[in-house]
């Protein structure tokens, strides 16, 4: 353990030419400073997020990345050198770290967890009992506040947030629509996560799908893109129906801000409430939780699809089929 590969942010990348921005670099290992802890990579999570801190956008949740840097994201892995005596060399750890061999961090920057190696899957620290389950908790219970017998509709249902908003919905007794792009998806949606309805966004008309399908309105949309399927979620809502804003998928590449949606004027007409939420202002929330998505997990209610590229150099590739919609489910790096 003497040397570490990780990717550098060159450049902003302009729109989906992300590649051009980064590259893959070795450098020798530093020293620690007190209060910080050196993680293996197991896993890298690829998140859409993550594309905007790559933007020089100084008006987003956190400030661009600095050029010069290495890239952030989530990482399951293991301590091997630790000045934090609260995390002991050999244990389990989720947080906020590099695409690298080894991230060094300080643990309360970096939302660093210990982890249940009880999982059959660890991956799902990634999924059903990650950062993406408590989003779609979040969302979904308390931000939506969605109640039994109601509708509400998810894009990007079939990735790795969507997909256990899907099944958070349904669990918690609502009718679900799931919009995905193509036929795979949404025999997904359907076949394997319980969804009521899938709708198919590039071969559909959305807007007329939803009036056809679900007459009385949505009462909640869990919205991961923005963009133009807000445009058709919005007259489709019933009266004090909730938009729960996760992402913003549509806008993550563009380097200013996009115009709002076109149906604005909806918010008015049917009464409605849009309250964006973020999953790191509620770490404090945690046991509260993974209480409820445990069970559901452990009664086979919750469950994570993976799709897994093998190697740290190969990080490009992986994050290309993410932001590209090319993947059902999480996606991965799988670093060691």
């Amino acid at each position: 353990m003497t040397t570490n590969r990780f990717w550098q942010l060159d450049a902003h990348p302009q729109g989906d030419a992300f590649a051009s921005a980064l590259s893959f670099r070795e450098e020798a290992l530093q020293p620690l400073a007190e209060g910080e802890v050196r993680i293996a990579a197991g896993w890298l999570s690829m998140d859409a997020g993550t594309r905007m801190w790559m933007s020089p956008r100084t008006d987003g949740y956190q400030p661009p990345l600095p050029l010069g840097s290495k890239m952030s994201g989530l990482v399951i892995g293991r301590v091997v050198e630790t000045r934090d005596p609260a995390f002991p060399e050999g244990t389990l750890v989720r947080g906020f770290g590099q695409w690298a061999d080894y991230s060094v961090v300080t643990p309360a920057m970096a939302g660093l967890m210990a982890l249940d190696e009880s999982l059959p899957d660890l991956r799902e620290h990634f999924g059903a009992l990650g950062m993406n389950g408590w989003t779609a908790l979040l969302g979904v219970r308390d931000t939506a506040r969605i109640q039994p017998g109601q509708w509400i509709a998810v894009s990007a249902a079939a990735g790795a947030t969507g997909s256990l908003a899907v099944q958070v919905a349904r669990n918690l007794g609502a009718h679900v629509v799931g919009i995905a792009g193509g036929p795979a998806k949404c025999a997904y949606l359907v076949q394997d996560l319980g969804a009521d309805i899938a709708i198919d966004y590039k071969a559909d008309d959305v807007a007329a799908r939803l009036a056809a399908e679900v007459p009385g309105g949505l009462n909640a949309y869990f919205d991961n893109v923005g963009g133009p399927i807000l445009d058709a979620i919005l007259p489709n809502m019933a009266l004090f129906g909730c938009v729960a804003v996760c992402g913003l998928v549509a806008a993550y590449d563009a380097d200013k801000p996009l115009p709002g949606p076109a149906r604005y004027d909806q918010v008015l007409m049917k009464r409605l409430r849009i309250e964006g939420f973020f999953v790191p202002d509620h770490f404090h929330r945690a046991e509260e939780f993974i209480a409820p998505l445990r069970q559901w997990h452990d009664e086979g209610r919750l469950v994570s699809r993976f799709d897994e590229t093998p190697g740290l150099e190969n990080t490009l590739a992986a994050y290309a089929k993410m932001l590209g919609g090319g993947a059902i489910g999480k996606v991965l790096v799988k670093v060691a």
